[in-house]
């Protein structure tokens, strides 16, 4: 799947906001108190409830609009940016440390795993443009893929069925179902077996 860009802050807000386009926004103002908002309930409630409470965080990221299957297991200290913004298929896992900056939509299929201190990235800026406007995208995680600890997703990387990305790794290019990578950048290892 090639990397399509979902969201570009060129076309959304306009240039009288600030001279300096470094200065501009990269999302509405609507945007903006909707994070803040979510930032406290993540603050207050999310972040605050016992490791066992899984359902309950699932229902806070539903109430703010988050796609969530059954049995998601996203533990206190995971974190993410725009909960309206995850789809979540059913035993989706986010651990500890965990962040999942997803201006633009991000899908896990079922049984996809994010281990400790993992970081999702779903958008950067376009360094040719003057204006150095935020570029966002859609990404897609396969059912049964495995990021490890500490390894990281480059935006608009996908990730497909059953692939692995090994501890510490850096993907920036999308990763082939069933197929193991590792090293940074990330390259295949060898292929999984199929359960």
């Amino acid at each position: 799947m090639s990397r399509q860009i979902h969201y570009n802050a060129n076309d959304h807000i306009s240039a009288e906001t600030a001279a300096d386009p470094y200065l501009r926004p990269a999302f509405s103002t609507g945007n903006r108190i909707r994070r803040v908002i979510w930032n406290i309930c993540w603050v207050i409630l999310y972040r605050t409830s016992p490791r066992p409470f899984h359902a309950w965080r699932s229902f806070l990221l539903r109430s703010f609009g988050a796609a969530m299957g059954p049995n998601c297991h996203f533990y206190p200290k995971s974190k993410v940016w725009a909960p309206w913004n995850l789809i979540c298929a059913d035993q989706v896992t986010a651990a500890d440390g965990v962040e999942i900056y997803n201006p633009a939509p991000i899908n896990f299929g079922s049984h996809a795993i994010l281990s400790q201190d993992a970081y999702i990235c779903g958008a950067t800026h376009d360094y040719d443009d003057a204006a150095f406007p935020l570029l966002a995208y859609a990404m897609e995680f396969g059912a049964y893929a495995w990021i490890c600890a500490r390894a990281s997703v480059a935006p608009g990387v996908n990730v497909g069925e059953g692939a692995v990305l090994g501890l510490g790794s850096v993907a920036t290019k999308d990763l082939a179902p069933w197929t193991v990578y590792g090293g940074t950048p990330a390259v295949k290892i060898k292929e999984r077996k199929r359960p």
